[in-house]
Formats: structure tokens, C-alpha cells, sequence
């Protein structure tokens, strides 16, 4: 069914990687963003079905959100860590009537599968379900989303909060873009994929390729696996503030965290820079003749280098000149991050 998707995409110019790279058209799906919408393809992305008498309980004590404050129609993005408070994956949760569907990042979802599984005793009435190649995940992306959704008579869910999503004609959307621009998410079943495609593009939708979503998620600061989230980082020093509740009680790496916060204890931020030439990922970041840093990401657009990076939060924030590699840059906030004041 999904190959029925990559026909449709192909024809309308994009070249594939496994996934749609491109559609041929990266400024025009930029300038949706800004300004009007683009579509995006996720589905590499993993989904896990939990379902059991325990999944609230079971998720609540294994990541970084308070899960038992949740209602089915909400979610809320998570993150899921090690005892020591080390970033294993940031994922997005939606609570439905007898499961959570956890939204995770495309080369994490086998891992987590397994690290969940081992947390899940006898007694645990919770069943883990790899439900990836059952549906495909779609991101509209852009100032002008509310209209595509109405133009299809998708309303129902246009000013709700972030997480909430309904089940409309059996694709479930989602409000939230999986970026800090506005938009909505739709889980979509694997036989419906095509046509789904089809019609959101032919609502007003600008196609858009995994090569811009890269480009987006590093401008807009959303760490990834195996670069920003990694066993060198816990979810403070990640800006994923906004996905910890310091009042649900245990987890896993709660104490860390906790006393982390308390204490004021991040040593290092995720910042974004804004680079005057190409570096390498993994490049120290400099101040003067000191080691600040590393450089954890980097990408190319029409407005010059830009790059993600840890900072250690003694030698400053927003507005500071670094050196990368053999470059200069100054350090700037993203949107998608909060952090710890």
C-alpha cells in the first residue's frame, strides 16, 4: 500500500532515499512554511501501540511526562531516558480510548521496543505493539494549515491545544506539526496512505521532502537521536523542558532530572548558531583559547550555514561568538527548545 504512496510522490517529481528526499521544489516548500502549507511524509517514523489494562501506569513511570493527567484525545511529547537521566529517544504520546500510540524517531523505534519490553514484568498488563508498517505518518506544516483542514471539512479539531487529536473518516489528526511551526500530524491506515496524500496536495498542500524537514527541525532546534539525544546529554541540557513534569513522582532517571533542576545543575545548553562558513558535525566549539562545546549538527539553506550545538552554560547564550572548526559563529535560540533559567 505504501508503494502506492511512493507512485503518486514520484510522479510528482520526488526522488527517494528509501523515502521521499525530494520533490524537486525546496524553496517553494520553505516558502509554504512561512507563508502557506507543506506536506510532508513521516512515515519512516516509528509507531508503538500500547495497549493493556497498565499502559498509563507502564509510560508514566518510564519517561519523562505526566501520562496520568492525560485524558483519551490528549498527548504530549516525552522523553524517554536511562536510570542516569541519558537521552534515549524524544517521542509524541496520544492517548485513546484503549491504547497510547507513541510516535517515535525513525531509527529508534526497534531499539525502544526492546528497552520497554525489558521494563515489563509479569504481573504488567501492558502489550507492546510495533504498528510502523500498519499506517503511515503525514505532517502538514504551515501558517495556512487551518485551511487546508477546513477546506476538506476537517474542522472539528482546528483550535485545540497541542496533542489533542480526534479520529475523522479513520485517519487520526493530531494537532502539532512534530516542529515548532503550527500544523497538525495525521496517522493514517497504510490502505488509505495514497489517497490521503492525493487529497491534501489537491487541497493547496506544497509537497515537501525529508531533505526540508532536516533543514526545518535543525533551524528550529529539534534534537534527534545519535546527534543532540545521546548517552552524552539528559533531557535538561536537550531544551526539552517543556516535556518534564517535575511533580508526577518516580520514573525512570527522575532523581538525576530532579536534582538537576534543583540544584541547577546543567552544565551545558543546546543552542542554535548561525555559522560564516561549512563545519564538521562532532567540531569543538571554541571562545578564545577554551573548549565550550561540540557541534552537533549543520545544515545549508539559502540564508548561509546554520548549526545545532552544546555550549557549556558557563560561557554564555544567545548572542555569543564562537569558533567551529575553522569558522566563527554567534550562538542564537531556537524555537522549538526551553530551557531551565
Amino acid at each position: 500500500m505504501i508503494q502506492q504512496l511512493q507512485d503518486i510522490q514520484a510522479a510528482a517529481g520526488a526522488t527517494f532515499d528509501c523515502i521521499a528526499v525530494s520533490f524537486g521544489n525546496d524553496s517553494q516548500a520553505l516558502e509554504a512554511v512561512q507563508n502557506g502549507v507543506a506536506f510532508c511524509d513521516r512515515s519512516h517514523w516509528g509507531l508503538i501501540k500500547v495497549t493493556g489494562g497498565d499502559r498509563i501506569r507502564f509510560l508514566h513511570n518510564q519517561s519523562t511526562n505526566n501520562f496520568e493527567r492525560l485524558k483519551p484525545g490528549e498527548g504530549c511529547d516525552t522523553v524517554f531516558v536511562t536510570s542516569t537521566a541519558r537521552t534515549i529517544d524524544l517521542a509524541t504520546a496520544y492517548l485513546t480510548d484503549d491504547a497510547v500510540l507513541l510516535i517515535t524517531s525513525p531509527n529508534r523505534y526497534k531499539y525502544l521496543l526492546e528497552w520497554l519490553d525489558r521494563y515489563i514484568f509479569f504481573a504488567d498488563k501492558v502489550e507492546l505493539i510495533d504498528i510502523s508498517d500498519q499506517t503511515a505518518i503525514f505532517s502538514l506544516i504551515g501558517t495556512q494549515s487551518d485551511n487546508i483542514l477546513a477546506k476538506l471539512g476537517l474542522d472539528a479539531i482546528i483550535g485545540q491545544p497541542i496533542g489533542n487529536h480526534q479520529v475523522l473518516n479513520d485517519v487520526r489528526i493530531a494537532v502539532g506539526s512534530g516542529l515548532a511551526t503550527p500544523g497538525y500530524t495525521l496517522i493514517v491506515p497504510a490502505e488509505k496512505a495514497a489517497n490521503v496524500w492525493k487529497m491534501i496536495v489537491e487541497a493547496g498542500a506544497v509537497p515537501m521532502g525529508e531533505f526540508v524537514w532536516e533543514q526545518l527541525r535543525i533551524q528550529q532546534g529539534r534534537p534527534v537521536p545519535d546527534k543532540e539525544l545521546t548517552d552524552d546529554y539528559n533531557p535538561l541540557e536537550a531544551g526539552l523542558l517543556q516535556t518534564i513534569s517535575f511533580d508526577k513522582g518516580c520514573y525512570i532517571g527522575q532523581e538525576t532530572i530532579a536534582r538537576l533542576n534543583t540544584y541547577k545543575g546543567v552544565k551545558q545548553s543546546l543552542w542554535g548558531i548561525n555559522l560564516n562558513a561549512p563545519a564538521e558535525i562532532g567540531s569543538v566549539i571554541m571562545v578564545g583559547e577554551e573548549k565550550v562545546g561540540k557541534l552537533t549538527s549543520i545544515v545549508k539553506s539559502d540564508r548561509g550555514y546554520f548549526g545545532l550545538g552544546y555550549i557549556r552554560t558557563k560561557a554564555g547564550g544567545a548572542g555569543l561568538i564562537v569558533q567551529v572548526g575553522e569558522t566563527t559563529g554567534e550562538v542564537v535560540e531556537v524555537p522549538f527548545l526551553s530551557r531551565v533559567q
